[in-house]
């Protein structure tokens, strides 16, 4: 029995797996060991291009090992190539009927779809992972999200449509306080005043006349 470390970035699970080989593969299965020791050491120094080409040449040392296929898909993730990674996990899948395994292959890829702010894929990644292990609290609470993000992002298309049918708002007419009002009176009594003040000397009042008794 010889312990296996996979690496995996931040952003996902961290799975510590043994390796069992028994039979005429166990030769091919140690040469691949030694390959994934290999690049999880340059993957600890942060070398995931080195790291990945180790996992590449165990992979062809032994082209069922989901552990190499795992660990590509993380060195990958690393480099910020998630379309590849999401890939890679995809097929990992395939290799293992461990539903373990499968679960954690499963979110991985969730998580890179996620990067890639591909909503459904990720939605349905997490929702295989939940299937295969229904306990898995990281799963739950990563599917909530993307449905939650998925929900706001319809709601905003929703009210981006209604903007454009809506007609252009009218402007609004400025009101009035009672201080402006009483202001605009003064000013208008004042004119008044003045305008008959004119009145008054352009236009004598006439004498009135003697009463008729």
């Amino acid at each position: 029995m010889i312990p296996q470390n996979i690496p995996v970035s931040s952003e996902m699970k961290i799975l510590f797996l043994f390796l069992f080989f028994t039979g005429a593969g166990e030769i091919y299965a140690q040469q691949s060991n030694k390959l994934i020791n290999k690049g999880n050491e340059y993957y600890r120094q942060k070398e995931y291009d080195k790291a990945k080409s180790a996992y590449e040449e165990a992979l062809n040392k032994e082209p069922g090992n989901t552990i190499a296929s795992f660990n590509i898909g993380n060195a990958l993730f690393r480099e910020k190539n998630f379309a590849d990674a999401a890939r890679t996990f995809e097929e990992a899948t395939q290799k293992t009927k461990d539903k373990t395994l499968q679960s954690k292959l499963f979110y991985n890829k969730g998580v890179a779809f996620t990067q890639q702010k591909q909503l459904e894929q990720s939605i349905e990644a997490y929702k295989e992972s939940l299937r295969l292990n229904p306990s898995d609290s990281l799963a739950r609470d990563n599917l909530q999200r993307a449905l939650n993000e998925k929900k706001q992002q319809e709601q905003q298309q929703q009210n981006n449509k209604q903007d454009k049918k809506s007609p252009p708002p009218q402007p609004k007419q400025n009101k009035l306080n009672k201080q402006q009002v009483q202001q605009l009176l003064k000013a208008l009594e004042e004119q008044e005043k003045k305008l008959q003040e004119k009145l008054m000397k352009k236009s004598p009042v006439a004498e009135q006349p003697d009463k008729d008794w």
